[in-house]
Formats: structure tokens, C-alpha cells, sequence
């Protein structure tokens, strides 16, 4: 990994809408509309921070029919190992970002009863 991409990293970490999208992938693969309705986001907003994780290689993405669904990519390098490894383990002490990550349990809960 060299400068820039640490760079581009840090510049995803660095605004409060990727942090939500990253802090709640980490309850698991989520739908496009799932992300939408946790986050109380515009469709386009949500899209254009889901392509800069995607780009960054912090996300993925999955389409299935007419849906995409999100989840967080394994760690490629030490360095996300250990921001994604505080992702999920030091910002459950905000409160914003715990609410996220119920609503977000919840919905992975309700995608897996429905299969």
C-alpha cells in the first residue's frame, strides 16, 4: 500500500456519512434501500459515499435482480484491518452511530428470515 492509497483511506474515514454506511455494514451485507432508510438519507447521497468505500476498497458490492447490496470488503493490508477492527469495536459509544448499527442488526435480521 503506498501513500495515496493510505490517503484515500483516510479521506473515506474522514466524513460522518461514510463512517454511519462503514459502522453499519459491519452487522453485515446490506440493501442499497436498507442503508437509505437507516441512515434517513437521499438515494443519490447514500450512492455517491457508497462509490468513494467502493473506490477505496473498504466496500463491495453485490447485485442481485434489480438490487445491490453492501458489505464490507476483508482488509487487504494491516492498516484497515485495524480501522475496520475500530470501526466495529469503539464507536458504539456514540450514540448516532449505536442507533445506526440497531437498525442495521435488524435489517440484516429481516433479510435472513426472508430468504
Amino acid at each position: 500500500m503506498n501513500i495515496s492509497e493510505i490517503n484515500l483511506m483516510l479521506k473515506a474515514f474522514s466524513d460522518e456519512t461514510r463512517m454511519r454506511i462503514l459502522h453499519i455494514l459491519t452487522a453485515g451485507e446490506l440493501c442499497v434501500c436498507d442503508i437509505i432508510s437507516i441512515l434517513n438519507l437521499p438515494q443519490s447521497k447514500v450512492s455517491r459515499h457508497l462509490a468513494c468505500l467502493r473506490k477505496c476498497g473498504l466496500a463491495k458490492a453485490r447485485k442481485n435482480g434489480l438490487w445491490v447490496y453492501y458489505s464490507l470488503k476483508k482488509p487487504r493490508n494491516k492498516i484497515q484491518e485495524s480501522i475496520l477492527h475500530c470501526v466495529k469495536n469503539c464507536f458504539n459509544a456514540v450514540p448516532t452511530l449505536k442507533r445506526d448499527l440497531n437498525k442495521a442488526k435488524e435489517a440484516v435480521k429481516s433479510q435472513a428470515g426472508s430468504v
